[in-house]
């Protein structure tokens, strides 16, 4: 568990303004934030991407931001937020029952935080609940429960350690008769990675989080390191009152050891184990833009005030390096079975001279990972596509449009951008009216300060008859609604 007064902080004036070794401050975090842009600059090179091109720019910049933001806990103490929110409560004293008869638990739930992975160095979410049992008539501020987690939340972690860390925090800040922290994370699944020994989670009300590794770890300190205990069982009991619905288990040690997707990127070794360590040997004999790339990761890790060489990042550098190469710059081929550009036109005359009747045909929720050329922090959703086809003729296999979706979505992209080319590139291929919609969450949205956990962002486009027909388009859009109302994945 980690110490109360884990990280730094310089304190600050009345006025807000920072005292100390300000201008030492200053410093070092320009030094650190221009080492990051070199390093990213090496990352996109290495990408096949041009980082002076429009888009990409200030994407090194963005990069670094979005990084130092989301691992400032470690220039934070927890010792600063506490002290001055601690409240004398009549009726705690410790003498008097558990918690002093009158005063008991007191639960914090819903806690949205996002942390980044120490294995891959990507973000992974977290609801994270918090408990604890008031002594001694201190009685912790509710908000600074949520802001001492999130101390935490903004390291390098994994979901076990957080909840140790938090809890510890908490427990040696307030003093209580005891802390219990229950954590439900949820990590990205790899493109490319086969199905994890993890449970795969289902989220029907967040766009695109099925297939997400998930974990449930607990922490307690006090009266709640008796997993039996009552305690336990009032903690459970208040969270399932608002639809959290976890149970307490006594070994969470299997979820931990394959949480991360990318753990299966490892290396193995004679023992039938796998090894880190050997993972990056291995990545030596991938060629120099691999091993260039490596390198610039782990000067990152450095920046960011990590030592990359701690045994739990030493495959870091590798692994983050797999993930960005699903989206490296490549003039792939899209698999269309055999259909071409020039396909039959949508209205074809039949052997009366007549037009076949045209039908709409809809296909909902083709899944797709992709990463924001922005912040390279991934974003993820469902496409939905609608098009016409004459009656009678075969509609266009889903595993078509599946490849179609996947080729764009492999890309260092933006979502505007995403919707367009699957749209032009349906409409070309097949000759087809087509709209597309697709749904998507940002991780950039919530993992680099802006905090919009939950928030999804929709874009469309229409070509040939629906950017005309406005029964058609609502048919179409009537479609995606009642298969989200249904729950049809």
């Amino acid at each position: 568990m980690g110490a109360l007064d884990d990280g730094h902080f310089s304190g600050e004036l009345e006025n807000g303004v920072k005292f100390g070794s300000l201008e030492l401050d200053l410093e070092d975090e320009l030094d650190t934030t221009v080492e990051i842009e070199d390093a990213v600059k090496v990352l996109l090179q290495c990408l096949g991407e041009d980082s002076n091109r429009e888009g990409l720019k200030k994407t090194p910049l963005r990069v670094a931001k979005a990084l130092r933001e989301g691992t400032r806990g470690y220039r934070q103490k927890v010792k600063d937020i506490v002290q001055g929110a601690l409240f004398p409560e009549a009726g705690l004293d410790s003498g008097v029952g558990q918690a002093g008869g009158a005063g008991g638990l007191v639960v914090v739930r819903d806690l949205d935080l996002f942390s980044y992975c120490e294995s891959c160095l990507l973000p992974f979410q977290v609801q994270c609940h918090v408990g604890y049992v008031p002594s001694g008539q201190r009685v912790l501020g509710l908000s600074k429960l949520s802001r001492v987690a999130d101390v935490f939340a903004k390291r390098l972690q994994d979901p076990q350690r957080l909840a140790d860390e938090v809890c510890s925090a908490l427990h040696n800040g307030i003093n209580p008769a005891g802390v219990a922290v229950v954590l439900q994370c949820w990590h990205i699944q790899f493109p490319e990675v086969g199905r994890s020994c993890c449970d795969q989670s289902h989220q029907p009300t967040k766009v695109g989080m099925q297939g997400w590794v998930r974990a449930l770890v607990y922490s307690g300190s006090g009266v709640f390191e008796n997993e039996n205990g009552d305690v336990w069982g009032d903690l459970l009991a208040l969270l399932k009152l608002r639809g959290v619905n976890v149970e307490k288990t006594h070994n969470q040690t299997s979820a931990n050891l394959c949480w991360c997707p990318s753990r299966s990127l490892d290396v193995p070794v004679s023992n039938g184990h796998t090894s880190a360590r050997n993972c990056c040997k291995a990545s030596s004999k991938t060629g120099p833009s691999q091993s260039s790339m490596i390198s610039a990761v782990a000067t990152i890790l450095h920046s960011l005030g990590e030592d990359p060489s701690r045994k739990e990042l030493v495959g870091t550098p590798h692994r983050f390096v797999q993930w960005l190469i699903n989206f490296k710059k490549a003039n792939l081929e899209i698999n269309l079975n055999g259909f071409s550009s020039a396909q039959r036109p949508m209205h074809q005359e039949n052997g009366n001279g007549s037009c076949n009747q045209d039908e709409m045909h809809s296909v909902i929720n083709i899944p797709f990972w992709s990463q924001c050329e922005h912040h390279l922090l991934p974003f993820h959703g469902v496409v939905h596509i609608g098009y016409f086809h004459a009656s009678g003729d075969k509609p266009i296999e889903r595993s078509i449009l599946e490849s179609i979706v996947h080729f764009y979505g492999c890309k260092l992209q933006v979502q505007e951008r995403l919707t367009r080319q699957i749209a032009e590139t349906v409409s070309s291929a097949f000759g087809a009216e087509v709209m597309v919609v697709v749904e998507a969450n940002h991780i950039c949205m919530v993992s680099r300060g802006i905090e919009k956990v939950g928030s999804s962002t929709a874009t469309i486009a229409v070509l040939g008859r629906f950017s005309t027909d406005p029964t058609a388009k609502a048919i179409f859009l009537r479609s995606v609604s009642e298969s989200a109302a249904s729950g049809e994945r």
